[in-house]
């Protein structure tokens, strides 16, 4: 057998000499690996502390400064030093469990500057831990580890980690004479009559008939012959189910079900239901979650300090567990909630705000820009701008003037003015001496910036500056000829897609990055455009409005810039809610427009259809359209599942008028610029959420004909109607967005907007003020102790670490 500690020296003497503290010995850093040692070593070794102690250090590496890594790997190696004696090979029995009190600390080296050990948490058995792997448990083989690896079960803490995703509230006991169809109810009664037959071949049945003295209850089983001789004539039990109807009687089909008085059924009225692949119950998940929560709960350190906790009236880690699993009653599943999302949030805006701090603190190039320079540009536009835009660009020309790289969101809304300011930018960078790229997510994007910088560039007083793409359709001679222009710093601007960031692209003297819809790309790929330069000034844009009390929630990391004005001259957009019963009349309305030179998009929720959801499909619905509705047009289909060169091919006939209609799903959300398209229908419009809808709208009225959006709703509900209405009566994208927010509530609306952040499983159980309190504590922390050094904020340093040691810079 490999000895892990051999391993792991190696492993750190390689990273110590061959790659320099840079985190490479390992793939995907030694943090991804200390789980793999972990479980290794818990094998090898009985001293838990010290085992966790090292694994510890491994996690927390990775997010320390490169500078603290070297002193960090020292310390680690030393504590190798020091190892204790491995597990008896013979197999001889492990002494017996200590009492929590005196088990012995291992020797410990110090963490580096601002990490320290977590506590090891006392294990009921000796080699056990709060991560070990989930296999520790009573009644967990290897089969069943299977079954949880694949949702992401492979410690005791991921176990206690893995939130329900819903909950059936069983609290309402009622008699069978009170029943009412729907409901979600305990009943308690007795068994008159039962069995079994088989009704096919492969389908057995299981019928019950129960009566409480009020009334009688026809339950019944599918497939369930474990029944067969447990339940049985005159047994009193208890059923938790929702109550249907079988030929206008009431009935329960699959109800939970105990004997009276025996417990068999979970405690408590509230059921936690999670996501579970097939393999595994509900009840025997709920039942190890119970086990694991009673050993374990008490155990926990909690990452908050104490004060925090007491300050926002929260509960204990531990209490806040067992309500998030198995809730006495709503008001603690509702606090468990709200603790554990509050948790998520101080995290979520500690890390925005100290790399924040680190990128204020990074040496950037100073770009003075002189003040008739911008000027005489500015002077050069075929149009004024608008104050937003003229706003927005002093901002980053006082910005970029500053000895610390800029980093700044442009958020405007459809059609704005974004790539204007970027433009302007991009030519006081070059006029300077400098070299800028701005990186999109597709070649038609690419494509459609470089043609619009190109003809600003035309109009901008002499030396005018060279403007070169770069995609993956660029021939080798005239890429090899960009490649060398970058490098020798003879080309100043370039605009492209992912090709900017291969390898063989290299810059002189990058000091301006400019990435368009960068929810679009990964983090790696944001932050491998910025590495080409010495950290060079950082402007992103996004078309997506945010309502500003969301901002600092999103956005804590940079600084923002608002494009709230709409520059003069663009088209409005009419646009009009449709019934199915109008289907017709909008397609009518299509073909007149495409009779005038016109084209059109209609948008499906759907790629294919489905059997779970009533709703249109694109595939499916061009054939129809160009069969029935539209046999002399040209139509195009785009969606998602296609490969990227054929959604780009399908999108460039329709930008060179190739196409009349082109049917598509959400893939036309952003970007896509046609200034001859009028007409943009939304067939199934109550499936999508406002801001979807207002940007599938900004598709149109791009050019200088009238445009329309026309919403068809096959049969919204109240509340869809209601957002349908509300985007009918205004086209202000920042209405919009706060008219969303009002209706989803922070949390559905951070699950749509975050990217390239840490996944937020509690976030729709979040509000308002539970985000404004989460940002009010961090900053509060961070003015106190800014590097989380002091005793009490030890753990919480470790927890954020965690938290946001699988994403990086999210820039």
């Amino acid at each position: 057998m490999v000895n892990p500690l051999d391993t792991l020296k190696k492993m750190l003497s390689l990273e110590q000499k061959d790659y320099a503290c840079q985190d490479k010995a390992v793939a995907g850093g030694l943090a991804r690996y200390a789980d793999t040692w972990s479980r290794q070593a818990s094998a090898v070794f009985e001293d838990t502390a010290w085992v966790e102690d090292i694994a510890l250090r491994l996690r927390a590496y990775s997010a320390l400064q490169p500078e603290a890594r070297s002193q960090a790997l020292q310390e680690l190696l030393e504590l190798l030093t020091i190892s204790p004696s491995p597990v008896n090979e013979e197999g001889a029995s492990s002494p017996a469990p200590m009492d929590a009190r005196t088990v012995p600390a291992a020797p410990q080296a110090p963490l580096p500057a601002g990490l320290v050990a977590r506590p090891a948490p006392v294990p009921p058995q000796p080699g056990r831990g709060i991560l070990a792997p989930i296999t520790t448990l009573p009644g967990v083989a290897h089969k069943r580890a299977g079954y949880l690896d694949k949702i992401g079960v492979l410690t005791i803490a991921d176990l206690l980690h893995y939130y329900p995703r819903r909950y059936e509230d069983y609290s309402h006991l009622r008699t069978i004479n009170r029943l009412v169809y729907g409901e979600l109810v305990t009943v308690i009664a007795t068994v008159w009559e039962a069995g079994g037959r088989e009704v096919r071949p492969g389908l057995y049945l299981f019928r019950a008939i129960l009566n409480d003295g009020t009334g009688a209850l026809e339950v019944t089983w599918f497939n369930n012959r474990f029944l067969e001789g447990r339940l049985k004539s005159g047994m009193q039990i208890e059923l938790r189910g929702r109550v249907g109807e079988h030929l206008g009687r009431l009935t329960m089909s699959s109800p939970e079900w105990g004997h009276v008085g025996r417990n068999e059924l979970e405690e408590g009225r509230i059921a936690s239901i999670y996501s579970l692949p097939e393999g595994l119950t509900q009840r025997w998940f709920r039942q190890l979650v119970r086990r694991t929560l009673t050993t374990w709960a008490g155990r926990l350190s909690d990452p908050l300090p104490e004060g925090l906790v007491r300050h926002y009236g929260l509960l204990p880690l531990g209490r806040a567990l067992w309500g998030i699993h198995r809730p006495d009653d709503m008001a603690h599943l509702e606090a468990a909630q709200r603790r554990l999302a509050f948790e998520e949030m101080l995290c979520l805006q500690l890390g925005l705000l100290r790399q924040k701090q680190q990128w204020k603190a990074l040496p950037g190039q100073s770009i003075r820009v002189p003040e008739d320079m911008s000027e005489s540009f500015v002077a050069a536009l075929p149009y004024e701008l608008t104050g937003a835009q003229r706003r927005s660009l002093d901002e980053m020309v006082r910005d970029m003037a500053l000895p610390e790289p800029m980093n700044r969101l442009l958020q405007g809304d459809v059609g704005a003015g974004k790539t204007v300011v970027a433009a302007l930018l991009m030519a006081l960078t070059a006029a300077s001496g400098f070299q800028a790229a701005l990186m999109a997510p597709t070649e038609i994007l690419a494509e459609q910036h470089f043609k619009s910088l190109s003809r600003l560039f035309e109009r901008f007083p002499e030396p005018r500056p060279m403007l070169r793409l770069l995609t993956g359709s660029t021939g080798a001679a005239e890429r090899a000829e960009i490649y060398a222009g970058l490098a020798e710093g003879t080309l100043p601007l370039v605009v492209g897609t992912h090709a900017l960031i291969q390898e063989q692209v290299n810059f002189k003297n990058l000091a301006l990055t400019i990435i368009d819809e960068q929810h679009r790309f990964g983090v790696e790929q944001r932050g491998a455009l910025r590495q080409k330069g010495y950290n060079p000034h950082l402007l992103v844009m996004t078309a997506t409005p945010i309502p500003r009390s969301l901002e600092l929630t999103l956005w804590g990391h940079l600084d923002v810039s608002v494009l709230d004005e709409m520059p003069p001259g663009r088209q409005p957009i009419e646009t009009r809610v449709l019934t199915a019963r109008q289907r017709e009349a909008a397609y009518g309305f299509i073909r007149n427009q495409v009779a005038q030179g016109r084209q059109a998009f209609i948008i499906y929720p759907l790629v294919e259809e489905s059997d779970k959801i009533e709703a249109r499909a694109a595939v499916v619905e061009v054939e129809r359209l160009q069969k029935e509705v539209f046999p002399v047009l040209r139509l195009g289909l785009l969606h998602g599942r296609m490969k990227s060169d054929d959604k780009d091919a399908v999108m460039a006939r329709f930008v060179r008028g190739e196409l009349d209609i082109l049917v598509a799903t959400s893939v036309v959300e952003v970007g896509i610029d046609v200034p001859n398209a009028t007409v943009m229908l939304i067939d199934g419009a109550e499936r999508f959420g406002l801001s979807q809808l207002h940007q599938f709208r900004g598709r149109v009225g791009r050019g200088e004909y009238h445009s329309y959006c026309l919403l068809l709703s096959e049969s919204p509900s109240e509340v869809a109607d209601e957002r349908l209405k509300t985007l009918e009566a205004t086209t202000d994208g920042f209405v919009l967005a706060q008219k969303d927010l009002e209706m989803r509530g922070p949390g559905q609306f951070l699950g749509t907007q975050q990217s390239g952040m840490p996944e937020l499983p509690l976030a729709l159980h979040t509000d308002m003020r539970l985000l404004h309190e989460a940002r009010e504590a961090a900053t509060q922390l961070l003015a106190r102790d800014p590097n989380l050094l002091e005793p009490e904020h030890q753990e919480l340093a470790l927890r954020v670490a965690a938290f946001w040691q699988a994403t990086g810079d999210v820039s």
